[in-house]
């Protein structure tokens, strides 16, 4: 029986190219809620559905930085978006448990406090992530004004460590673009064991003809570009990999350039129907 999902719709304005629903959703028997922007595109109609990706941010990030950047870049291109905020960030910070790093690109970064030194529960935050990602693509595709036949995923830094997990998995992406993502750190303390719960070499060697797209830093001192070029290798075709003279934030230019091959992917021409 298909899952019934239920959506709260706080506000919803203007902006270039398109509309900005801010909302919340989830299953319609749980109380819990996915906090969410939705970017649709002038011409998303129920008679002209149109192309979606879900935008799954960095550790420490929230929904609104990626809307805002990844987002409207998509939004240019005739792109919907659909940024979560992903499990300890955003919304889903509870009062009183926020540990914040300063500013980046004018957003607060901040965390949930309570799972920086708890690895069960870093565990079971990226189990529900995986399960929240999945129920996004759900979501999109369930809504009349986006083609679900066209759906991808976007992840940056943590979100693309998520995004390739969820990729292989789900029949339903059509397009992958990792920003400033790659393979886990050779060498890292309980590697192996981090690996039965995130493998990024196991997850993309799954995949069957998923483009695949990766931006990277030639100076990411986060995720490093040997890690980006690993799992580039272990990727199988039709796949790209660009770089830019920039450190783990990556310039507008990359963002438009990932848009671009977004909008090429997710041509009515290009991708296939849906079974």
């Amino acid at each position: 029986m298909p899952t019934r999902l239920a959506q709260t719709v706080r506000d919803t304005r203007a902006v270039p190219h398109g509309t900005r629903h801010e909302l919340s959703f989830g299953k319609a028997a749980d109380d819990a809620r996915i906090p969410a922007v939705l970017l649709l595109p002038d011409a998303a109609t129920a008679s002209s559905p149109a192309p979606l990706a879900v935008l799954l941010h960095g550790f420490s990030s929230r929904k609104e930085q990626m809307a805002d950047t990844v987002g409207a870049a998509l939004l240019r291109h005739g792109i919907g978006s659909l940024a979560i905020d992903l499990p300890l960030h955003g919304e889903r910070i509870t009062a009183g448990n926020e540990t914040s790093w300063g500013l980046v690109g004018g957003y607060a970064r901040a965390f949930d406090a309570r799972a920086v030194n708890n690895p069960l529960a870093l565990a079971g935050a990226w189990r529900t992530a995986l399960r929240d990602a999945r129920l996004a693509l759900a979501y999109a595709g369930a809504r009349p004004d986006v083609d679900r036949a066209r759906l991808a995923l976007v992840g940056y830094s943590m979100g693309s460590f998520l995004g390739v997990q969820v990729a292989a998995d789900e029949r339903a992406v059509r397009a992958l673009v990792l920003a400033a993502g790659g393979d886990l750190p050779e060498g890292m303390p309980y590697a192996r064991a981090l690996r039965l719960i995130a493998d990024p070499l196991r997850a993309v060697r799954r995949f069957d003809g998923t483009p695949l797209l990766m931006v990277h830093g030639r100076r990411d001192p986060t995720v490093r570009p040997d890690q980006a070029q690993r799992l580039f290798d272990a990727a199988s075709e039709p796949k790209s990999l660009r770089w830019y003279d920039a450190g783990h934030y990556l310039p507008p230019a990359a963002l438009d350039d990932a848009a671009v091959w977004l909008a090429d992917q997710l041509s009515p021409a290009v991708v296939p129907v849906a079974s």
